[in-house]
């Protein structure tokens, strides 16, 4: 049997994914999941730079990807986020990155934050 793996996306991830940067391609046919919080960073990204229909567009490509976060997601971002203090992680991100531990995800980032971290597949 042929074990699939399941690649979580966070903003950066999804940003890179919107502007075809060829780094990313290999994501695009994976089995892909985000978070409604990604997906809200996402969305004001593009609403700032691109106006309110450009936002829509971005948000509904990925809405289908969306992972229920449940409470223990919130606890192991919340204990993660506090022992790597000292890199300054957003919430946003310490939640994509426990959502993906949990639930036995690849956490796709360019964010250096990550960069040496496990579970993390660092795509500059």
């Amino acid at each position: 049997m042929v074990e699939v793996v399941k690649y979580f996306l966070d903003t950066y991830a999804l940003v890179e994914i919107v502007r075809g940067n060829p780094l990313y391609k290999k994501f695009v046919d994976k089995a892909l999941y985000t978070s409604l919080p990604n997906l809200y960073e996402l969305y004001y990204n593009y609403l700032k730079d691109y106006g309110k229909e450009a936002a829509k567009d971005v948000f509904y490509r990925f809405f289908d990807y969306i992972v229920f976060i449940k409470t223990e997601h919130i606890f192991k971002a919340s204990a993660f986020r506090l022992e790597h203090k000292n890199k300054d992680i957003s919430y946003v991100d310490a939640l994509g990155y426990a959502i993906a531990k949990v639930e036995d995800m690849k956490f796709v980032t360019g964010d250096k934050a990550f960069k040496c971290m496990k579970n993390v597949e660092f795509v500059p």
